[in-house]
């Protein structure tokens, strides 16, 4: 994999990787950034959600899960003192359909967290992770 990060003014960052899609990362305004994008840290934690999440309906799918949607919610702890790394992150699972089977839902979620995201496995190395999970009838 290759990425590249081209500074656009300032604090103002674009990035993109093979894929070939641009974001856009940029800070406030106070360190010389203009609040128009993601912060590293937080694209760290989107790219943990949607890592999980594209392997959690790919696991109820190959299931064979009924289900509407997926929903995930992270919330993150950091170290007060430079580098500002994560120590603590949990994942709230939200599972919206009818009948679905918790059995199933557990173990893709597991399976997710500890065998196919990878950003979890780097994640982990430096934060506790944890995550509950909630099954919405709708």
């Amino acid at each position: 994999m290759e990425v590249e990060v081209k500074q656009v003014e300032g604090i103002s960052f674009l990035g993109r990787a093979d894929s070939d899609h641009w974001i856009v990362m940029d800070g406030p305004s106070d360190l010389g950034g203009y609040d128009a994008g993601s912060r590293p840290m937080e694209l760290l934690l989107i790219a943990l959600g949607g890592c999980t999440g594209m392997d959690v309906v790919t696991l109820l799918d190959k299931m064979r899960v009924e289900y509407d949607h997926l929903e995930i919610r992270i919330s993150a702890s950091q170290r007060e003192e430079y580098p500002k790394i994560f120590t603590e992150i949990n994942l709230e699972y939200k599972i919206f359909g009818e009948k679905v089977p918790e059995d199933k839902v557990k173990k893709a979620i597991d399976n997710s967290q500890n065998k196919y995201c990878s950003v979890s496995g780097v994640l982990r190395k430096s934060a506790d992770i944890s995550y509950d999970y909630e099954i919405i009838e709708e």
